[in-house]
């Protein structure tokens, strides 16, 4: 893989621009992308927050859903954040009848767990990731966000919340909020806003390292 992989930003919903701003900083080139042309340039993938049931209905109503899930499971390397982590997720709880997901992730996720935007709080995150061992916590933002019930086998939990310092936050404490599996990666926050770029590095590492060959 390329030092300076090309990373896409699905621009359906979400902080398009806040994304490809990280990805840039942990030295990546990133587009965003939103139709099926567009996303076979890329090296790897991040699916924003936003809701994620209209997420799925415009990337099927944009034809990029059949063929994004296909080269996700393919391998193609895979960030979503919030609703792009429900988006990953293989099983979630209190979705919608119908709800389409690009999958790949063996977790289930519990939608809206932590409760609606007037419930968005802060905290820090207790980091297991071997590859970026961390020398000061993560503080993350969690607006309506998803947490992970229940991993498979061969996931990895990559951080659970450790203390709420602002906002509502009740029963986060201990909640697994990131998790990896493969070449996917997921969290509940949303790291594109908090100015830290260490968790976009993650990623940009995980593409670098990545055999997956795009039709490029």
């Amino acid at each position: 893989m390329t030092a300076v992989p090309t990373i896409g930003v699905l621009a359906l919903q979400g902080d398009v621009r806040e994304h490809r701003a990280m990805l840039e900083r942990a030295g990546a080139h990133a587009l965003a992308v939103r139709r099926p042309e567009e996303v076979e340039r890329v090296d790897g993938i991040v699916i924003p927050g936003g809701e994620s049931t209209t997420i799925s209905k415009l990337a099927r109503a944009f034809g990029v859903l059949d063929p994004r899930r296909a080269a996700l499971h393919a391998g193609l390397p895979g960030f979503g954040t919030c609703a792009g982590m429900i988006m990953l997720a293989d099983h979630i709880e209190a979705g919608t009848a119908g709800q389409e997901t690009f999958g790949g992730l063996d977790v289930v996720v519990r939608r809206n767990a932590f409760g609606r935007q007037v419930d968005s709080f802060e905290a820090d995150l207790a980091l297991d990731f071997e590859e970026h061992p961390l020398q000061r916590p993560f503080r993350a933002m969690f607006i309506r966000a998803p947490w992970v019930e229940k991993v498979g086998s061969s996931v990895e939990v990559v951080a659970r919340v450790s203390v709420v310092h602002r906002g509502a936050g009740a029963g986060a404490v201990g909640r697994i909020v990131a998790v990896r599996q493969a070449n996917l990666l997921a969290t509940s926050f949303h790291p594109e806003i908090t100015g830290d770029p260490r968790i976009h590095a993650m990623f940009v590492d995980m593409v670098r390292d990545s055999t997956f060959v795009n039709g490029k």
